[in-house]
């Protein structure tokens, strides 16, 4: 059971909202400390990241590349466009895609909701069909078995 909730508004964006059993900051950490990134941001089992570029900062670069286990690979890469240190990172994203590129905006926000933190996600792309082809990847499935490795992570000694 997925504690992920994804959904589509307008057009052209995808609306992902989660909670965790953390602070806003621990969360918005993990968001940006490319060691425990890479820790957490795997998909579904059987990926390994490769490459994980994470420069929290106006203009930084995020680049990071994942591997299946059967030789499959695929990358994203983007530039932070905008940080506000513990609540909230704007960015774009590339992800190569059998069919092309899809190019998109990424705007989250971490707050507190009581002792945990409400992480809402917001994908903004170009079009509708674009939005649909990134849906059609299943891509709720790889995200929430990455959420899900981010609780453990964060109320381990040195998480928080």
């Amino acid at each position: 059971m997925s504690n992920l909730t994804l959904a589509r508004e307008g057009e052209t964006d995808i609306v992902a909202t989660r909670r965790f059993k953390a602070s806003p900051e621990a969360l918005y950490r993990a968001h940006t400390d490319p060691e425990l990134v890479r820790q957490w941001v795997l998909g579904p089992p059987g990926w390994s990241m490769t490459v994980c570029v994470n420069e929290a900062w106006p203009g930084g670069r995020i680049h990071y590349e994942w591997q299946h286990e059967d030789g499959q690979r695929f990358g994203i890469t983007g530039e932070m466009l905008e940080i506000e240190s513990g609540t909230r990172i704007v960015h774009s994203e590339r992800m190569e895609l059998d069919d092309g590129t899809a190019e998109y905006r990424v705007e989250t926000r971490f707050e507190a909701d009581g002792e945990d933190a409400l992480l809402t996600l917001r994908m903004i792309f170009a079009d509708e069909a674009t939005r649909e082809t990134m849906i059609e990847t299943g891509m709720e499935h790889g995200m929430e078995a990455s959420y899900a490795r981010v609780d453990p992570l964060l109320t381990s000694p040195g998480g928080q």
